[in-house]
């Protein structure tokens, strides 16, 4: 079933950025979906990632933050980067609201996207949920740096989606940070991903392994609705 792409431009204080806003009939919710910081919202896996989601019932809008957008290689500072998030929320939320639709909108993020989500809703962001798709807890080889306080004070629920394999998260400090946030917050390991969740000696295209995550995320979703 193909599902009709709506690109619009959404502003942010001065600055403009693209999205595709993409629609079921009936969807039981909206997830607003964020790319990482080496690839926009076109990447295959995201791209993948966002059609697996709407097969299975749930329509989506994905972004580019503004330096993206811009050519810039550099990611946005927070602020720039939440008042992003915050304007991609309300554009989801209207569109939802155009349709008639109310199902909740949750906010979902690859690595950085992920972490300026959270960021957003740890300053007052309204989201159903979030869903990390590899979150950034430190860079790779540096674990003694972790970027978690903002975390703890967050009481939706979230879904940490993480490969085992993936350098940006020591797996016994994520798991430890996970339980700390409390029983809102879920860890789920993708056995043997990196921080693309490619599987060592299982070559898949980069939008089988986006759409892979799609069910997790939409059951996720459904329990929490």
């Amino acid at each position: 079933m193909h599902h009709q792409d709506h690109p619009l431009v959404i502003a942010a204080g001065d600055a403009t950025f693209s999205a595709i806003y993409k629609r079921p009939e009936s969807p039981t919710a909206t997830v607003v979906v964020a790319h990482g910081a080496g690839a926009g919202m076109d990447h295959p896996f995201l791209h993948g990632f966002a059609d697996a989601l709407n097969g299975l019932g749930l329509a989506t809008l994905r972004f580019n933050f503004p330096y993206r957008e811009a050519g810039r290689k550099f990611p946005d500072r927070p602020p720039a980067a939440i008042a992003a998030w915050r304007a991609a929320m309300d554009t989801a939320r209207a569109r939802a609201e155009a349709h008639g639709d109310s199902g909740p909108v949750w906010a979902a993020g690859k690595s950085f996207g992920g972490r300026m989500a959270s960021m957003a809703v740890a300053e007052g962001m309204e989201a159903q949920g979030l869903v990390y798709l590899g979150y950034p807890l430190h860079a790779p080889g540096k674990p003694e740096k972790l970027r978690d306080e903002h975390m703890y004070g967050i009481t939706v629920p979230m879904l940490f989606l993480q490969g085992t394999r993936d350098t940006f998260a020591t797996p016994h400090i994520l798991t430890d940070v996970v339980a700390r946030i409390g029983s809102n917050a879920v860890l789920q390991w993708v056995e043997g991903g990196d921080h693309s969740f490619a599987v060592a000696g299982n070559k898949r295209p980069a939008d089988q392994v986006g759409a892979s995550l799609a069910l997790p995320v939409a059951e996720f979703i459904a329990a929490h609705t």
